[in-house]
């Protein structure tokens, strides 16, 4: 039984009386002081762990100056705050011991859009990829690119000044910045907007601290105009925040803008923005081009450049290769395939924008014809995507690069510490060929990819911070790169802020730094402000990038066995992949509902590595407390189970703070297919529920939810008595009391009976092995999991039917134990059992050389993931072996004249089969059907998730955001489909509409095919 585990008491809390003051002042978001908030909240997408004293989620602009002006009273001068956007930072730039201020959570507004003076003003929290989908429709969008848009917030965007692919000629986020409503340290809530002379001469005249802030900076840049001029390099990504050579406009106007951009929240806390927007490109087209070295790809690139095609971003062999076994490849494979005359080692896309057809293909055709002549032909071979979707897919597998990094095997992975240097371009290649030298001298791999255009190299060293001869090259290597970097005219920190790194701001700012600690004086007298970051009043130290706390530091405790068992949640490297705002996309199901980043793959991957290392610290080891826990006795543990539960010592045990996060999860698996890292939380969850539970009491639903796979045959027999139950108000009820909702009513068909009926015999392992080799080759056998097979019966029904339509002999497997929610809730002591059952048998009936076919895509897909190493056997997807049989498969035009045909595949599927959609629109393409496929994220029912009554309010909320629009808009002629039971029965469960699987659809409108051999 593991011991109750007390959270870390050694990072010292804000007082109480802080947060108490901020209620009575008036603040109107959340407060979250908790342990598991604070460890959610103690990492970004860098190498650095620091806990914070509480996290604060303002509601809008008066929130925030509320915290400014409790923080000036005296009793809480020793507080500093810093502000926090999407968490994805890979320099620590929101970190901090102080307050987080987070304004994801509810300053999401967009809040005006005028697309005839084409601007937008947006709350700070607004996601970047948001803004863009409400532009949209206006022809609009707001231009600079980066790889994580999909949830990269605007303020945060503003506070690092960010970019990445297209900048030369989109710029960064500060050239795009209009205006920004800041609130001061003081409280003061401003409007900074360019000033012409007599507006900043009016406001140097006033004598509080915006007057103060306009004065200094002003005389700053008048003063020292001529040696701003010598040390900011001319570089497309000139150096971020403070940027003291942009604050005088073109125009003459002074722009405060430029020092706040970039500023990574030292100087003000970022309220709203006001932004400059830019129209869509009518056309775009990528050729991508492959080459047998990264070098020749960046040599190439400067050819490209002259082109003036709008972007060019070069991909090495080790991204490419892991991109290669990435969810997104299927859609982009044939883009990037081998030649003959060698592997494929290097690429650069290359994009080519215009206003009409015409234009774009004359541009494409002298770049193709510049590729081909002499020395330019140096190339492999390209591709050109003039697709909408295959360009997006392309860009997305770039847009992944920085995460791909991460999904290795063993201790030793890509970390984010020199990764954006930028020097001129014509530099660039003999840049990374002495970058390369100095990583490969040190003996360390690694990938690299970037915006070669603007000279941008992104590269990751692979370390084990664990290791004290590797945290020492953190050290090594980066003085080494910034020396090169200087070397040759470029800088540290190309688009991803300082953080962390400001200790060598001195160094590049030389005798202007003194300059910057006026400006952050001016702006932040006390360093309340996110202190140590890019500039800090005299006599007050910066960060040194060997000071900070390292996440490596918590995983040394863990140790590297544990960390390698619990299915990559120590190894999340912070990349928030799982923060994607779109409501469509299905990771992650449990943060769109909640906004709570406690509830996302990251959230709970870090909370389960804390759990970890709490035990580490103990001396218990989470694999072999499993293993004891799965030999003893329960009835035998349940007096102590109970005395734990009611014992109000435990309250405080951090493993009920992990629970809590556990809870809310679907088990979808969006994870296990959709994150970079891989990150699979049904995996690991389970694992802690098993542990968990050996030391508390159960809720009363979870053994009827495990058993349900077992008591579903019985419970048929006395149908019209379930029935009763589940139909009526009291039934309802008494079932809320044990903690279950929602439940389907048991149809009157049985499908034992009606195959038996039809004729259809079971699959015993006797029968299929006595069938001749020809009989075989025209057998098939659905392996129905119990949901289908006795709440929705006509599922398996119509695959008979169509099985038999395409001249083939069907069988039924025998009723068998998937075990998926057995796993699911933790008991996988049962599982394993069940699971070795069940693979014997499956096995013996693959062995026969018969294709079995499942016909839900979560418990088929249980079999490949959770069935790993106990089942060799491929139980095959519906379309799976529908594409295998295409030639049976015949259609009366007729049945689909004036019909529409839409899928709705299960997230599961989508996520972790990634050919399945595909597959699915060939099966219905070679029946003359154009299949649209929705885009929807998950329905919200995810197994028995929304059948527990405490999860039906998320349930519901996910169902409204993206299921519920394209069942309310399906029409009489359409043919609505969806591929997983829970999702059918959600949509009976809150619309009262029956929808069919593809299997139905197909059977009532392919016609019987002769005999085919």
């Amino acid at each position: 039984m593991i011991p109750r585990l007390r959270p870390n008491a050694s990072i010292p809390l804000a007082p109480a009386d802080f947060f108490q003051r901020l209620v009575e002042a008036g603040f109107e978001g959340d407060i979250e002081t908790g342990p598991a908030s604070r460890t959610v909240f103690s990492t970004d997408n860098s190498i650095y762990q620091v806990e914070p004293a509480g996290i604060l989620f303002p509601r809008g602009v008066e929130d925030l100056k509320v915290v400014a002006a409790v923080l000036s009273e005296p009793a809480f001068r020793g507080i500093t705050v810093a502000p926090r956007g999407g968490g994805t930072g890979t320099n620590g730039q929101s970190l901090t011991s102080g307050i987080v201020v987070d304004c994801s959570r509810h300053m999401t507004s967009i809040l005006e859009i005028d697309p005839i003076r084409r601007i937008a003003r947006v709350q700070a929290g607004v996601v970047k990829d948001q803004l863009n989908q409400a532009l949209k429709p206006y022809g609009l969008f707001f231009a600079p690119e980066l790889s994580t848009s999909n949830r990269a917030t605007i303020g945060g965007m503003v506070s690092t000044d960010a970019c990445g692919q297209g900048s030369c000629l989109y710029g960064k986020t500060s050239n795009h910045v209009l205006g920004l409503r800041i609130v001061l340290a003081d409280g003061s809530d401003w409007w900074s907007r360019p000033l012409d002379e007599a507006a900043l001469q009016e406001i140097a005249a006033r004598e509080d601290r915006v007057g103060e802030i306009h004065r200094t900076v002003d005389r700053i840049t008048r003063e020292k105009r001529d040696r701003i001029a010598e040390i900011f390099p001319k570089l497309n990504r000139y150096m971020t925040g403070y940027d003291l050579a942009h604050i005088r406009r073109d125009d003459g106007r002074f722009d405060l803008n430029a020092i706040l951009c970039g500023s990574e929240g030292t100087l003000a806390m970022i309220a709203e923005a006001e932004l400059n927007l830019l129209p869509i490109p009518a056309h775009a087209a990528l050729i991508n081009i492959r080459y047998g070295d990264f070098n020749t790809a960046l040599e190439d690139a400067r050819t490209l450049v002259a082109l003036q095609v709008a972007s060019v971003e070069t991909v090495d062999e080790k991204v490419l290769g892991l991109a290669r076994g990435d969810i997104v490849w299927t859609g982009i494979a044939r883009f990037f395939s081998d030649d003959a005359g060698g592997t494929t080692n290097g690429i650069n896309i290359a994009e080519v924008l215009a206003d009409d057809e015409a234009e774009l293909e004359r541009k494409l055709a002298e770049v193709t014809a510049a590729l081909a002549t002499g020395a330019n032909a140096r190339h492999l071979g390209y591709t050109i995507a003039r697709d909408h979707a295959d360009v997006e897919a392309i860009w997305s597998m770039r847009k992944r690069a920085v995460g791909l990094l991460g999904n290795v095997d063993g201790p030793v992975r890509p970390v984010a510490f020199v990764e954006d240097t930028a020097v001129p371009p014509e530099n660039l290649a003999a840049y990374i060929r002495e970058f390369r030298a100095l990583l490969d001298g040190a003996g360390l791999s690694y990938g690299m990819f970037g915006h070669v255009d603007a000279g941008v190299l992104h590269v990751r060293p692979a370390l084990d911070l664990t290791r004290n001869d590797h945290v020492r090259l953190v050290r090594e290597v980066s003085d080494a790169v910034v020396a090169l970097t200087r070397r040759y005219g470029g800088v540290l920190w190309g688009e991803h802020g300082k953080g962390v790194r400001s200790e060598y701001v001195p160094e590049f700012f030389g005798d202007l730094y003194p300059s910057l600690q006026e400006i952050k004086r001016a702006f932040d007298p006390e360093n309340r402000l996110n202190p140590g970051k890019i500039a800090t009043p005299s006599g007050q130290a910066l960060l040194k990038i060997d000071e900070v706390p390292l996440r490596g530091d918590i995983d040394r405790i863990i140790g590297n066995e544990i960390r390698a068992a619990f299915d990559n949640a120590a190894y999340c490297n912070g990349n928030g992949a799982c923060f994607d705002f779109d409501e469509t996309s299905p990771m992650c199901p449990s943060y769109k509902a909640t906004r709570d980043r406690r509830f996302s793959p990251k959230g709970r991957a870090a909370l389960m590595r804390e759990w970890l290392r709490l035990l580490a610290e103990k001396g218990i080891d989470a694999r072999q407390e499993a293993k004891r826990l799965r030999q003893s006795v329960p009835l035998a543990s349940f007096a102590r189970r109970v005395f734990n539960s009611l014992n109000p010592q435990n309250r405080d045990d951090f493993s009920h703070e992990v629970r809590a996060s556990m809870d809310t999860c679907l088990a979808c698996k969006a994870c296990a297919g959709q994150c970079p890292v891989k990150v699979s939380v049904p995996a690991f969850r389970s694992k802690f529920l098993e542990l968990y539970y050996g030391r508390y009491l159960r809720p009363l639903k979870d053994p009827l939810v495990a058993a349900i796979e077992t008591t579903l045959p019985l419970v048929h027999r006395i149908r019209p008595a379930y029935n009763l139950v589940v139909g009526t108000h009291a039934g309802r009820m008494m079932m809320r009391i044990a903690g279950l909702t929602s439940l389907p009513r048991l149809p009157r068909i049985s499908l034992a009976k009606e195959a038996a009926r039809l004729g259809v015999p079971l699959a015993t392992p006797q029968r299929i092995e006595a069938l001749s080799p020809s009989e075989r080759q025209r057998s098939v056998i659905f392996v129905a999991d119990a949901f289908t097979a006795y709440f929705d019966p006509a599922v398996a029904l119509a695959a008979i039917g169509l099985a038999r339509k395409m001249g083939l002999s069907p069988f039924l497997a025998a009723s068998h134990v998937n075990g998926k929610a057995l796993h699911v809730h933790g008991y996988l002591g049962r599982f394993e059992a069940a699971a070795r059952r069940t693979a014997h048998y499956l096995q013996r009936l693959d062995d026969a050389g018969v294709a079995l076919v499942g016909l839900d895509p979560s418990m088929t897909l249980a079999f490949r993931s959770e069935y790993k190493g106990v089942l060799k056997a491929t139980i095959l997807l519906p379309q799976e072996w529908l594409v295998a049989n295409l030639s049976r498969l015949a259609t009366s035009p007729s049945a689909i004249k004036g019909k529409s045909f839409r899928l709705m595949a299960h997230c599961t599927e989508r996520t972790n089969a990634p050919a399945s959609v595909a597959q699915w629109k060939q099966v219905f393409a070679s029946l003359g059907i154009d299949l649209q496929t929705a885009q929807t994220g998950c329905c919200g029912m995810a197994g028995t998730f929304g059948h527990e009554a405490r999860n039906r309010p998320i349930s519901e909320r996910l169902y409204a955001m993206s299921w519920k629009p394209e069942v309310d808009a399906a029409g009489d002629t359409d043919n609505l489909m969806a591929t997983g039971y829970s999702c059918r029965s959600q949509v009976k469960e809150i619309d009262n509409k029956l929808i069919s699987h593809p299997f139905q659809v197909i059977d009532r409108i392919i016609v019987e095919k002769p005999d085919i051999a």
